[in-house]
Formats: structure tokens, sequence, C-alpha cells
């Protein structure tokens, strides 16, 4: 089983490990044709095979091999077949309630017609930055939930905040990296608690839709944009459905990582290729060993 870092410290050596995987996967991605063995892999973080292995092992919980085979476009068609009806299912049951993610009860709240007119007037929003061990992230929340989750590069940090003011032109923003530092604790290191983790997001009633349909995938399922229009009543919307994926304001929690192409093509993503590779390929290995 795959475990979740315990510390804030393991939490920042999992970040490290990431950045790593994350320059692995660039390579293997670059390199694919040749399908390059594991000792040129590890040559190209500046590792050993052997510890490049280890650094495997510890970040997802299986060989390099076995994790390769989870990002391979076979792969992804297998799963997409396997899921076609799981998403439908899923919906069936209805959007109004919370869904599994995590092991955490996420619900989802948007803002109301007033405050979105208003651009956020009267609301506060608290942020930090903090590690994950996909990469360093930017954290933003509402009284009412988390209305912001950014991955984010030492040199976007303050692009993604004034991102996030412009969101919300009128609502009061303060840095609270305590505050912010307990909900990402929640979400990346499965921290226990008694009340629901509740979003609270600002979108048009289109993107709130399809993000809400994107809470219902469970873990370890693809799916396609034309499944995922389909099963939320706009078949003809792939586009659309698309567009409003690209605007997902909450990375991860939501997952639109979830979504590829039809024929098992990766797409594109907002925080990077790479990125939607590894947690693809964390989810499967998670999967794998039966982690929930």
């Amino acid at each position: 089983m795959i475990g979740m870092p315990d510390t804030l410290s393991d939490l920042a050596q999992t970040q490290r490990d990431y950045e790593r995987i994350e320059r692995a996967i660039r390579f293997i991605c670059s390199q694919r044709q040749r399908q390059p063995e594991l000792a040129e892999i590890a040559t190209s973080v500046h590792l050993s095979e052997y510890h490049f292995q280890r650094l495997f092992q510890r970040w997802a919980g299986i060989t390099p091999k076995r994790f390769l085979q989870f990002l391979t476009k076979e792969h992804a068609k297998e799963r997409l077949r396997d899921s076609a009806s799981v998403l439908e299912a899923a919906l069936s049951a209805g959007l109004s309630g919370p869904g599994r993610l995590h092991d955490l009860l996420v619900e989802c709240e948007a803002v109301t017609p007033g405050q979105y007119r208003r651009g956020g007037e009267g609301i506060e929003i608290r942020y930090g930055y903090h590690a994950t061990r996909f990469g360093p992230c930017l954290l933003a929340a509402t009284p009412r939930g988390v209305c912001a989750l950014r991955f984010v590069a030492p040199r976007s940090r303050g692009d993604e905040l004034q991102a996030i003011a412009a969101e919300w032109p009128r609502a009061r923003i303060k840095a609270d990296q305590s505050a912010t530092a307990a909900i990402v604790a929640r979400i990346f290191r499965g921290t226990p608690a008694a009340a629901p983790l509740s979003l609270h997001l600002k979108g048009t009633n289109f993107q709130i839709k399809v993000w809400e349909a994107l809470l219902a995938i469970p873990e370890g399922t693809l799916v396609s944009y034309a499944s995922l229009a389909k099963a939320i009543g706009a078949p003809r919307a792939s586009r659309a459905v698309g567009g409003a994926i690209g605007r997902n304001p909450v990375a991860w929690l939501i997952p639109c990582h979830r979504v590829l192409r039809s024929l098992g093509e990766i797409g594109g993503y907002r925080w990077g290729p790479e990125r939607k590779l590894a947690m693809l390929g964390w989810e499967a290995a998670r999967a794998d060993q039966g982690a929930w």
C-alpha cells in the first residue's frame, strides 16, 4: 500500500522526490519512440539506477517499470473502456450530494448570483503556499471552503495569486499560511476530520455542472471528454466541456486530470502534462495495490 506522508518534513521530501519524477517523465515522453532503459532514465535525473529505483519505490510504492506501464496509451484506452459506464452510474446518484474522494467527503457550493456579479465583495480569502506530493501549490479558501488550488513554479507564485485576485476582484485577500496548511494536510496527507471538506466555487452554471461531474469520477477511473459531455446531458458540447475543465479552479480535488481524449491520449493539462501523467500513474498504482 502507498502511504501518505505523516509530517510536513515527509511532505517536503515527497515534493523533492516528485521534482525528479517529473523530470524523468519529461525525459521518457521525449524519448518514447526509443523506449529508453531504466539506467538511461536514471542518468537523465542524475541518479544511479539503484537510487532511481529506490526513489520510485518511495514515491509511488511500485517499480519504475510497473509505473511506466500505467502511462502507456494502451493502458489508458483499456481504462477508458472499463470506465465507460462508471461515470453515468455515479452521476445517476445525483450531483447535489457529496462525492467520495481520497477518503474525504467533498461538498461543492457555488457563490451566490449576487456575489458572482459583485466579484466576491464581502468575502475574505486566505491563502498560503505549500509542498505537496505533486509539487508546490497555492491554496486559497473562503470561510465556506477551498476556492483555489493551483500548482506553482517558483517564478509563477505571484502570477497565480494575481489570477485569483482577478477572479475575485472585490474580495479581501490575506496570507494565512497556518490556516491553509491544515487544509493541505487533509487533502494530501489524509488527515481525518469530522466535517466534510467544502469547495466554494465561482463559475458559470455550466462550469459548475462540469466541475460537479468531475467530482463524481472515482479515483482510478478515466473518462473521455465525450463521455463526460454525455453524462451531464450535453452530448454535443465536448468542446465546451473541455473549456470548463481548463478553467477548473481546484486542481487534484476536482480531478480534471482523469479526463482523456477518446483514443487514450493525455491531452492538455493546465498544470503541465508531466504532472497529469504523474497523477494518473500514482492513482493507478494505488488502484493496482488496492489502496482503498
